[in-house]
């Protein structure tokens, strides 16, 4: 019988790396990076892609030591979908979306690039293409200002 805070490790083509608490997403939560912050409780914290594909575009992480979604505890798991879901009405309204995007990608094989679990939030409009992956850090103004906006429609 499952406990709730039950792990599975994955069976992949080799051994799956281990955490490394050293990564960019990790230093955030330690607060030695800066971030723009949109929401925060006690197990996940939300913030601005600093390369966003579309306005809004909203990173939400477990506070927890996670790689990926096959290494979260699913005590962890549960928060980060509900905060996701939380991100994503406000985006969606903050940001005039007719519809929106949800990402996540797990090891480099499938996408990652940071490897802290994340997942990506982005309030999408018909008719307008995602601008590339990584292709332009936004302007720290503009990220500024879409963050006060998004932040004060989650304390609504």
């Amino acid at each position: 019988m499952s406990s709730g805070n039950d792990v599975l490790m994955p069976t992949l083509g080799s051994a799956m790396p281990s955490y490394d608490p050293n990564n960019i997403f990790a230093k955030i939560l330690r607060g030695e990076l800066p971030a723009h912050k949109v929401y925060e409780d006690e197990r996940t914290f939300a913030f601005l892609d600093i390369m966003p594909r579309a306005p809004g575009h909203t990173l939400v992480i477990p506070k927890a030591s996670a790689r990926t979604i096959l290494d979260i505890a699913t005590d962890d798991l549960v928060p980060l979908i509900k905060t996701t879901q939380k991100v994503a009405r406000a985006a969606v309204k903050v940001f005039g979306g007719d519809g929106l995007t949800i990402q996540q990608f797990n090891e480099p094989a499938g996408g990652q690039v940071v490897f802290h679990l994340h997942v990506h939030v982005i309030p999408r409009q018909n008719g307008v293409a995602l601008k590339p992956a990584g292709s332009a850090m936004a302007d720290s103004g503009v990220l500024s200002e879409q963050a006060l906006r998004l932040a004060a429609a989650l304390q609504s």
